[in-house]
């Protein structure tokens, strides 16, 4: 007898992975792969920006320290685990998108948004000191587009975006202006 997600993943694009770890440090390049195989166990399509954020949370203690802790962070963490067992069924149909970030294809079993979110960390990280893109470089690309479902679940939530953004500009390790994640992507609101 097949295993349920042995079935999922002959037809589910996200099951066949790509070496789409280079640029990326241990912890986002974790996170990338706790992604793709939650997404296979969620029975989704493709690695949303939702996926790649709650395993960040899960793998990078300095993206856990952006959100404070506390209160908040639990309840986010308990939204994610809630949208992982069923909740996220109303997304599993639609490709995660925007009109305001240009299409990336650099990770094929990503979504559009998901997949320019890995790039940008990556440019990010270079732009700033040409080392591998860390967890902070790729909350700041996920939350960079208001259409990520990452930015969606974060306001459920109650999380501020904008002075989530300013936490990790001012976070350790960032010499970045706040708004050079808005610059490489185009997109965003104005920060405050």
């Amino acid at each position: 007898m097949q295993s349920r997600t042995s079935r999922r993943s002959l037809h589910n694009p996200a099951a066949h992975g790509t070496d789409d770890g280079p640029g990326l440090a241990a912890e986002p390049a974790a996170a990338l792969a706790a992604a793709r195989r939650r997404a296979v166990r969620d029975g989704d399509r493709q690695i949303d920006t939702a996926h790649l954020l709650h395993s960040l949370l899960e793998q990078d203690a300095q993206v856990r320290a952006a959100f404070g802790g506390g209160p908040q962070l639990a309840r986010l963490l308990g939204y994610l685990v809630q949208r992982s067992i069923g909740y996220g069924l109303r997304w599993q149909r639609g490709v995660e998108e925007s009109g305001t970030l240009p299409v990336v294809t650099a990770v094929e079993d990503c979504s559009p948004l998901a997949s320019a979110a890995l790039e940008h960390a990556r440019v990010r990280a270079a732009r700033r000191d040409g080392v591998p893109a860390r967890g902070l470089d790729l909350l700041a690309a996920i939350v960079a587009d208001p259409q990520a479902r990452a930015v969606e679940v974060l306001s459920h939530v109650g999380v501020d975006v904008h002075e989530l953004r300013a936490r990790i500009e001012d976070g350790p390790g960032t010499e970045d202006g706040p708004d050079e994640c808005e610059a490489l992507t185009g997109a965003g609101e104005p920060t405050p």
